[in-house]
């Protein structure tokens, strides 16, 4: 079967009010599913020569490094294929969409960024040379905080913007008939983050949009690939796997902060999508992963 052929929609835990999402660690393997989401990536790979690179209709075998910038909606993943390496480095930084708007992106100063982020849209692969540049800068935007770290990730992008022998990867784009571009999922998508820890059911959610249930599910599925218990499960999951890595608290009660009021239920789902135990993977986890 082509890679290509089963795309998910991953639900980051990125809310309304945060500004980005940034993951360093060192891995074995790559074990997420080809995959969109509406956020911006910036992913930066060392020691990963061999790895497959899938964005959008381009699939290429990587070098020991290298640095890409994803847009929004725009299916990517990665693939071990004739990697060899066991201790692969992988840093990506997640920011919504909007963070910055039109009006900003519009300044004279800006617009280096503007033009970088309408060509994401095909996925923008950097050169070998700047990815070398970029590594200590990049490697440490996990270290800084609040607007430490927006001034400094907002002057990476600046220079890389500016970067020479920029290559686009994907002859097609992401459509924008997207998730977030339809009223109704919108208002369900921040419902569901505003309630994720608590009770939520299908009629409320249906209700909410005034649709049946039954067109509602129909509905979800067709926007996210999932069903509507699904997609709450994806957001509750996602938050518990930030909360057992940054919090020192005891598994049941991060179950219990994110919804879950049946803890086999909870390692049932969290083994479903993470394909490990809560308590594996708060164990086995050998690297930052930070909400700003």
């Amino acid at each position: 079967m082509n890679i290509l052929d089963k795309v998910h929609r991953e639900i980051t835990p990125l809310s309304p009010e945060d500004s980005f999402l940034v993951f360093d660690r060192v891995k074995e393997n790559f074990d997420f599913p080809i995959h969109f989401h509406p956020e911006y990536e910036l992913n930066f790979i060392k020691n990963g020569k061999g790895v497959n690179r899938a964005i959008g209709d381009s699939i290429e075998e990587i070098d020991n490094i290298e640095l890409v910038l994803i847009g929004p909606n725009l299916h990517h993943g990665w693939i071990d294929n004739n990697c060899k390496s066991k201790e692969i480095r992988e840093i990506t930084i997640q920011f919504h969409e909007n963070l910055f708007n039109d009006e900003l992106l519009s300044r004279k100063i800006m617009l280096p960024i503007k033009d970088m982020f309408d060509r994401s849209i095909h996925g923008i692969l950097f050169s070998k040379k700047i990815s070398e540049e970029m590594f200590e800068r990049i490697s440490q935007v996990s270290k800084l905080d609040s607007m430490d770290y927006f001034l400094e990730l907002t002057s990476i992008l600046y220079d890389l913007a500016n970067s020479r022998n920029q290559r686009l990867l994907s002859t097609y784009t992401a459509t924008r008939d997207s998730f977030e571009n339809s009223d109704k999922i919108k208002k369900i998508y921040e419902y569901v983050q505003e309630n994720y820890d608590k009770k939520i059911t299908l009629p409320e959610a249906a209700e909410l949009v005034n649709m049946s249930q039954v067109s509602f599910n129909r509905f979800m599925k067709k926007r996210t690939g999932k069903t509507f218990v699904d997609y709450v499960n994806d957001v509750r999951i996602g938050y518990a796997a930030i909360k057992l890595i940054e919090k020192d608290v005891s598994i049941s009660e991060i179950a219990f902060h994110c919804g879950f009021n049946n803890i086999a239920n909870f390692n049932r789902v969290f083994k479903k999508a993470k394909k490990c135990t809560p308590s594996q993977y708060k164990n086995d986890f050998s690297g930052i992963k930070r909400i700003l």
